[in-house]
């Protein structure tokens, strides 16, 4: 006989407390605490199953060859060692590519790539496993290779057909421009570096069953390509995130591979496997940042208004598609950044290396289409003698009909204008300008600069059957409550923000909702936590579930307080723990009393929520549509200083307004874009990824890649969330706040670009290399003083 839980013993009288709710407040982070303490369970932190595996990969040593031959039994005869697998040990298909087939998880025939992945040994240490792979013999015939992005395009090596996008006749209006300026830029790659390096532990079960333990932001993906290494069906595979440490897209597609290779050990050998990189195995093999090539032809008027623009944009995917082609879509999509372009024509193509493939990274090629259009602006201002600031304000998207992207999509609630005033005002721009051009014509070997940075950034999946999400909350008859939704916590607060909206739709503290981790057996098909969507779509979702259970609760609730009236029960509200109307405040139930009666009266306690983002479409072929379900805004002003001996710079300064909408939850919101531009500023001062001639990564660990440290950081940084600036038609008026910081931080470049024309004659045109390290800013600074002798 089963037991019927007591019911919580609370005075029916008892007044509520007075209205409260953890959204649009600050909060700590849920697992902050636990980050500090070390209590924080990550994967490689999960106590060790018995009888583990560990795997280890055997890589290729060239970026180009055939395989001529493989031996294993001097790896295999190892005590201790109970599998080398190659490719013809996998029983379903050999094909982990996330979009288009092109990525065996094993190399056959040929590598293409330094570091891919020819076999993996498991072994029952890591350090034996490490041995063993030592001892497979793989003898290659080397074949040549292309390993830079301008080599591929030369050479006609390209991942996709070209995508085009046009408005007008932008040949004639090029002809007839009182300006007229071209050129090319580059961008360089950027490695995610992520403190947790890509593991997964991998549990088999009953049945040809596998349980995965994974640091990934797209379980469902894995748990779909797992289930096709196998060759069985998705249900016999669970994919669970307990929490990431760091993500930035690095681990949106390719966390796969090494989750199929935890698996399919598992299944080969029928014990736990585990497959961890170490730093630098994993900056060595998996992909970065796409670097990109754009070529510009731009005309504008004296007064410096844009009159026609066109562009080449070429992305570096890689040895595989991955997901170049929709990151490309986005560099393209976000080409325009925060201008009306009134002609153009946009063309962009994803080039093919024999380098590793290129995947998501925050920003998802919005940064790298932007950085062009802002080189274009730069290098107009400096050819008309003008502040860089007022060429873009007067190239703001306005009022109709100068309110249409280049794909069509109208630009509406534009918030720049207004961010614009704001941020001249509180960051005092015009005397802080003046008074830098008054320091540098009295500083010989010191020089300043300033920059104003504006950002639009389209929010939504650009593929839009990605625009959705799920989500599963369970009550129980205490009152307590577990949530799962399908977006995965990497460290950027989701799980707060879902907590919190959790709380708020059913009227409880927060510390009585638990977020569960992230699995496909609670929330299935989800897409991966990226494109800024998390809080959107799941937050929406978690809302529908959670309105689900409250409507069943009404009923319940209007019995207990004994309303008489018929409509009463949907006037009442859920908060603080209580419930009551809020007419006759003196009379209310706790929810613990309200869930325990509702389950004596067999009322459902749990619900699952869905929501899809409405009206997003784009048509590739005719390049038009809607990507995007709104745009968010900010803008930035940067202030740095350069030495003219040695080309370092710090900066000094960074003022930053950015439109978060009706902030869930302000303290992590300010997090990110304090994060974001950090992240920004190191892309392009400091983060240079390089290969050698061999296509051998040469910036493999901490010692040979500079991130951003603590000196490198603003030494006055000052961050505000726009007030007053609720977003219609999102979760409870907010706005995305994950990747558009990250470009605010191309402001640094506008900065750095002002510092160094001081060293040389008016109307320097600045040659600046990109990331802008020490030695890039010296060669510009000795270029301008060139330029004055």
């Amino acid at each position: 006989m089963s037991t019927i839980p007591s019911s919580p013993e609370t005075p029916q009288a008892q007044r509520p407390s007075p209205a409260s709710t953890p959204l649009h407040a600050p909060a700590p982070h849920e697992s902050g605490l636990k980050h500090t303490s070390g209590e924080a369970v990550y994967v490689d932190d999960m106590p060790e199953p018995p009888g583990m595996l560990a795997g280890h990969l055997v890589t290729s040593p060239h970026a180009h060859a055939r395989i001529v031959r493989r031996d294993a039994s001097r790896a295999r005869a190892l005590p201790g060692v109970h599998a080398v697998l190659f490719a013809e040990d996998v029983p379903g298909h050999n094909q982990v590519g996330p979009v288009f087939k092109d990525e065996p998880l094993f190399a056959e025939g040929e590598v293409h790539f330094h570091g891919q992945t020819v076999a993996v040994v498991l072994a029952e240490s890591a350090a034996l496993a490490r041995r063993a792979a030592a001892l497979v013999e793989v003898e290659y015939e080397p074949l040549p290779a292309l390993l830079t992005l301008k080599e591929a395009v030369e050479a006609g090596s390209f991942l996709s057909d070209v995508h085009t996008i046009r408005r007008g006749e932008p040949e004639a209006a090029l002809a007839a421009a009182p300006v007229r300026l071209a050129g090319e830029c580059m961008t360089g790659a950027q490695d995610h570096f992520y403190l947790e390096t890509q593991v997964t532990l991998a549990v088999p079960g009953e049945d040809g069953a596998v349980h995965l333990w994974c640091s990934t932001q797209h379980p469902t993906e894995v748990q779909t390509l797992v289930a096709e290494v196998l060759g069985t069906g998705r249900h016999q595979v669970v994919v669970e995130v307990p929490r990431m440490g760091g993500g930035f897209g690095g681990k949106e597609t390719q966390a796969a591979p090494f989750a199929c290779l935890a698996a399919l050990g598992a299944r080969a050998t029928g014990r736990p496997v585990k497959v961890w990189l170490n730093r630098d195995q994993d900056m060595a093999f998996t992909g970065k940042r796409h670097p990109f090539l754009g070529r510009f032809d731009a005309g504008f008027d004296t007064e410096g208004r844009l009159l026609a623009l066109k562009v080449e944009l070429y992305s570096d995917g890689g040895w595989s598609t991955d997901l170049s082609r929709a990151i490309l879509d986005r560099a393209l999509f976000h080409l325009d950044n925060a201008y009306f372009i009134p002609v153009l024509h946009f063309t962009g193509q994803v080039a093919r290396t024999n380098l590793p493939s290129n995947t998501a990274f925050r920003g998802f090629g919005g940064p790298q289409g932007m950085f062009v259009m802002e080189e274009v602006l730069n290098r107009a201002a400096e050819r008309l003698g003008m502040d860089p600031t007022v060429v873009r304000e007067r190239n703001y998207y306005r009022d109709a009909p100068s309110n249409v992207t280049p794909y069509g999509q109208a630009v509406e609630g534009n918030r720049l204008p207004r961010i614009h005033a704001e941020l001249m005002n509180s960051s005092d721009y015009a005397r802080r300008r003046a008074e830098i051009d008054a320091f540098n014509a009295s500083s010989k070997w010191t020089k300043r600069g300033i920059g104003f940075q504006p950002v639009k950034f389209g929010i939504s999946f650009t593929t839009s059957f990605l625009n959705q999400a799920g989500a599963l909350v369970m009550v129980y008859t205490d009152g307590s409550v577990q949530l799962n939704h399908g977006g995965t916590e990497m460290g950027q607060g989701l799980h707060t923000k879902m907590r919190a909206v959790c709380a708020h739709e059913l009227g409880v503290p927060v510390e009585r909702v638990r977020v569960m981790n992230t699995a496909t057996d609670k929330v299935p098909n989800t897409s991966a936590t990226a494109a800024s969507s998390g809080s959107d779509l799941n937050g929406m979702a978690v809302k529908q579930a959670c309105e689900v259970i409250r409507d069943r609760l009404r009923p319940v609730a209007a019995r207990l307080l004994q309303l008489e009236r018929g409509g009463e029960a949907d006037s009442l509200v859920f908060t603080g723990g209580r419930v009551f109307l809020p007419a006759r405040a003196e009379r209310s139930v706790s929810f613990a009393e309200v869930v325990h009666a509702a389950y004596l009266a067999q009322v459902s306690l749990s619900a699952t929520g869905y929501y899809r983002t409405p009206d997003i479409s784009y048509d590739r072929v005719a390049g038009r549509g809607k990507p995007f379900h709104y745009y968010a805004f900010g803008a930035a002003v940067v202030e740095v200083e350069v030495s003219g001996l040695t080309g370092e710079h710090r900066v000094r300064r960074v003022d930053v307004l950015h439109d978060v909408g009706t902030s869930l939850v302000p303290s992590i919101d300010r997090g990110q874009v304090e994060g974001g531009f950090i992240q920004g500023l190191g892309w392009l001062t400091c983060e240079e990824v390089l290969f050698d001639a061999k296509g051998r990564l040469l910036t493999h660990s901490p010692d040979t890649y500079k991130i951003p440290a603590v000196g490198d950081a603003p030494e006055d940084f000052r961050v505000a969330l726009l007030e007053r600036a609720p977003q219609d038609n999102t979760i409870h008026g907010s706005k995305a706040v994950g990747e558009p910081p990250l470009m605010l931080a191309i402001g640094a470049v506008t900065a750095l670009r002002h510092a160094v024309a001081a060293f040389g004659p008016p109307r320097t045109p600045v040659e600046l290399a990109s990331p802008a390290t020490p030695e890039a800013i010296l060669r510009s600074v000795e270029m301008a003083r060139a330029a004055a002798r």
